[in-house]
């Protein structure tokens, strides 16, 4: 069964990008947090079957060209996807505007996501790449990792502008990540990569947890409620028994014997219950100081 994170990526490579600018977008988030992007080589791995049939298509719709090296269609495990072709990987660098004669900082390029069309395929590409999500049932978790520092600060500065909120960002290895915990954004960043049957499943999810938590909180509540009628019940009973046994009982107002021979024939009674039984039946308040003044009697009675 594939994972939600599988299941995430898989929908969001249904929308294939219509133009090459766009297909370039999408492939330069994909190589900023892809394993290796370097003017010796670029190399992609993952375990997503959908973006493996994905990308060669992909680099074709943005550069023209394909991979020199890529995994068999009925591949299994990691699939692995290289260019060593000097020429190719200088038309890769030039598009995304690195030069080989300049030391290579790798960086978000502003050009190439310009547009609010790009900004969300150089994101769904990232995701694609280098991204992962929590399956919700154990947890909210999204991250996204890169292993250049600045294109994990200008990543972070490009999602608090499209999306209004910021992920945060912690180190692991030598790898930066960017990171969200809250459902709620978790589920508006993959609405905005086109994923929304994913996001709803982190909705519905998140709902499922609340329904649960607040029917355990009323099912606790009812809990203490019922403790707490049966010990107000316990205690009524031992004042009428010691009531008896000291044979002040049958000399008690009418109204209380009443009230008293109720509690004994339905112990397990609610006030409700017993004010009903009452000739003429009585409020709540009534009878619950009608057994208040049985159990000051008996204290009485033992002074």
């Amino acid at each position: 069964m594939a994972s939600f994170s599988s299941s995430a990526k898989a929908e969001v490579c249904r929308d294939f990008p219509p133009d090459a600018v766009s297909a370039a977008a999408e492939c330069f988030g994909c190589l900023l947090f892809g394993n290796s992007f370097r003017f010796d080589g670029i190399r992609l791995i993952t375990e997503s079957r959908e973006f493996g049939k994905m990308l060669p298509k992909l680099f074709r719709k943005a550069f023209g060209f394909g991979f020199d090296q890529q995994p068999d269609k009925d591949a299994a495990g990691k699939l692995v996807f290289q260019i060593t072709d000097e020429k190719k990987l200088g038309i890769i660098m030039e598009t995304f505007g690195f030069s080989p004669e300049d030391t290579l900082s790798l960086h978000i390029n502003l050009p190439v996501v310009e547009d609010e069309s790009s900004k969300a395929y150089f994101l769904r590409g990232a995701f694609l790449s280098g991204g992962s999500v929590t399956d919700p049932e154990k947890g909210y978790h999204m991250e996204l990792t890169t292993t250049h520092q600045s294109v994990a600060r200008e990543c972070d500065a490009l999602i608090r502008e499209v999306l209004g909120f910021a992920p945060k960002t912690a180190g692991r290895g030598g790898s930066r990540v960017l990171y969200l915990k809250q459902s709620e954004r978790i589920s508006d960043f993959l609405t905005y990569l086109g994923a929304p049957v994913a996001a709803m499943g982190i909705m519905e999810a998140r709902l499922e947890k609340e329904l649960n938590n607040r029917v355990n909180r009323c099912c606790n509540c009812d809990d203490a409620n019922t403790s707490k009628v049966v010990d107000a019940a316990q205690e009524q009973l031992a004042a009428i028994r010691c009531l008896r046994s000291s044979g002040q009982l049958e000399q008690l107002p009418p109204k209380l014997q009443l009230a008293a021979k109720a509690r004994e024939e339905n112990p397990e009674a609610a006030l409700v219950e017993l004010a009903a039984m009452m000739e003429p039946p009585i409020t709540k308040p009534a009878m619950s100081h009608r057994l208040r003044r049985l159990i000051e009697l008996a204290k009485e009675t033992q002074i």
